[in-house]
């Protein structure tokens, strides 16, 4: 499997990725960072907004996904945000388009369950994926989701939603 590392995207690294500011973006992060990541600015919004109204998001919610170890920035992932009243994380993340079909998702997702699985706090973790993306639902199998529903997402549309109880 793909060998992978994430870098957290603080507020002051959303904020230069907003403003399309790589380099002041890779100086806030700690680490180069991708043009990727600015053609990602219409998320970074919406996750600048969830750490204005709850703090606590911040290290939940966004990172740069790195390949080790080349070093390169391979994507992001993270969840929608910490746990909530009923202790459920959704999960999110995305591969760059050159940089798909190797292993990077399998490898986020195996690390982000790992992450919600060692927080006592989370019960389930959720998946919300477009019925049409064959490629999510590969990454999602083997890993205990199961479908439970649907949803209709402004950005995305109608989607699948998945459910895998917390292994810890």
């Amino acid at each position: 499997m793909a060998s992978i590392r994430f870098v957290k995207l603080s507020p002051a690294t959303l904020a230069a990725l907003l403003a399309g500011d790589l380099d002041a973006a890779s100086a806030a992060a700690g680490h180069p960072l991708s043009p990727f990541l600015i053609e990602e600015n219409w998320l970074w919004e919406i996750r600048l907004d969830d750490i204005r109204r709850d703090p606590r998001a911040a290290d939940w919610i966004a990172a740069a996904v790195v390949a080790e170890p080349e070093g390169v920035v391979v994507g992001h992932g993270g969840f929608h945000g910490p746990p909530d009243g009923d202790g459920v994380v959704e999960v999110a993340y995305t591969v760059a388009p050159e940089h798909r079909l190797r292993g990077y998702a399998t490898a986020m997702l195996q690390q982000l369950l790992a992450r919600a699985d060692g927080d006592p706090r989370v019960t389930a973790v959720r998946a919300s994926i477009r019925p049409d993306n064959i490629g999510s639902k590969k990454v999602i199998a083997g890993f205990g989701f199961r479908k439970v529903g649907e949803q209709w997402d402004p950005e995305d549309g109608l989607e699948d939603v998945y459910l895998r109880t917390a292994a810890g």
